[in-house]
């Protein structure tokens, strides 16, 4: 559709409906349509009026299963509403504006990987369209403006939100929207690894491009079972609550990298690449061998790893039986385990910054039994997770608010869809 009319649409309220059914929040239904006719007259300044498709990738809540996912184990993850969008249509090259950022222009003769590249959002692109092309599919250019307000740095996984959204934007444009959300999500994690250079797990791809409420199987890396789970937090009279800590992700890379290597230290003790199959048992028989040769951190973290993968199963058996006190002391266990045993809450190089910690605390005081809280994400720095009962959500936000500046603390919700078409 024209540039001209869908501005004219979302204005008069035409799409009101379909942006109620993707983000679930009656409150921000003027701010989503603001936003969309922005993105629409920003790409117009760009490349002109023109017809466009719409697409639209979410951000994503790991609910329990805390550094799982690189060892093959298993995590429950939920998409959510905050998302990127993206104004596009077809060209024989690549440009892509994301909000205030400079163009970026990409030639389809020239998407190999480029060690120079690394850390950039061009070998995002790169390694998105090489990991499409390799698994047999059509690539071809576009003209895109991308907006997205999945907060940077604050654990939402706004990389993985771009990966999915330049996956799903080919898929639309070249494949009749064929290529599946979970090949979309192993190539998204397929460009990180590789082209961006950040030995990320698959969890944030898989949660962002497949959606809604899952729990996540990754025995088998290349063949992931994905289980929709279900569920009404809502029924139970709570809210997911995240606050970004403002904590500053820079020169972590070493500490999330430590976290694989280790677990895998570990498990290498143990005849195996990593610790997928493992047993807490096996751990325990072998405490004395994997400390000496993998070190006492390794051993801890080997140690969350196979009592997270339980947690995450009784996490889901307790929401299907709709046991929510029991799913809420998973997710309190879980948040403990990452801070004693994972030890991802803050870095040891840096012990006078805990902004996570800070929040941690602040959160237990004030919650009391109206609620529970965790890290959320990778750790170190960036974001916690609470669910907090409806009645005590307004103080529980404006104390987060003060203590991390406004608008630290955002409700939101669990979408249903991950990468889709949005017009």
């Amino acid at each position: 559709m024209n540039t001209v009319e869908l501005k004219k649409l979302f204005a008069e309220g035409q799409y009101d409906e379909l942006l109620m059914d993707i983000y679930l929040d009656e409150a921000k239904i003027a701010y989503q349509k603001d936003r969309y006719v922005k993105a629409i007259e920003k790409f117009e300044t760009l490349y002109g009026e023109s017809d466009v498709e719409i697409y639209s990738a979410p951000g994503r809540s790991e609910i329990s299963g805390n550094h799982t996912d690189h060892q093959h184990g298993e995590v429950l993850a939920a998409s959510i509403n905050l998302d990127a969008i993206a104004i596009v249509k077809k060209n024989d090259v690549i440009r892509v504006v994301s909000d205030d950022y400079d163009m970026i222009t990409i030639s389809l003769d020239d998407i190999d990987k480029k060690d120079e590249e690394e850390g950039t959002t061009t070998a995002l692109i790169k390694g998105v369209l090489a990991g499409l092309k390799d698994r047999g599919n059509e690539i071809g250019g576009f003209d895109a403006y991308i907006t997205s307000d999945v907060l940077i740095g604050a654990g939402l996984s706004s990389s993985a939100a771009f990966e999915t959204i330049i996956g799903t934007i080919v898929s639309g444009l070249y494949n009749d929207m064929k290529v599946s959300a979970v090949d979309i999500a192993i190539i998204g994690q397929y460009a990180e690894n590789v082209y961006f250079g950040k030995p990320c797990g698959l969890m944030d791809q898989m949660a962002c491009s497949v959606g809604s409420l899952v729990h996540i199987d990754f025995a088998d890396k290349a063949n992931p079972i994905i289980d929709p789970v279900s569920f009404d937090f809502a029924k139970y009279g709570y809210s997911l609550c995240i606050t970004d800590t403002k904590g500053s992700h820079a020169d972590l890379t070493h500490e999330y990298a430590a976290v694989p290597a280790e677990m895998r230290a570990a498990a290498a003790v143990l005849g195996k690449e990593v610790l997928h199959g493992t047993t807490l048992e096996e751990l325990l028989e072998k405490s004395a061998e994997i400390r000496e040769k993998a070190g006492d951190r390794a051993y801890l973290r080997a140690i969350h790893f196979v009592t997270e993968n339980v947690r995450v199963q009784n996490a889901v058996a307790a929401l299907r039986a709709e046991d929510f006190d029991g799913f809420l002391k998973m997710i309190k266990s879980s948040g403990d385990s990452s801070y004693k045993y994972l030890q991802n809450v803050y870095t040891s190089q840096d012990v006078q910054h805990q902004n996570v910690s800070v929040a941690l605390a602040v959160s237990d005081a004030i919650l009391g039994t109206n609620g529970v809280c965790r890290v959320h994400g990778g750790g170190f720095a960036g974001t916690i997770q609470a669910f907090v009962k409806n009645e005590a959500v307004a103080q529980y936000k404006a104390t987060l608010d003060k203590v991390f500046g406004e608008g630290a603390c955002e409700v939101l919700k669990i979408r249903k869809y991950g990468g889709m078409k949005v017009l």
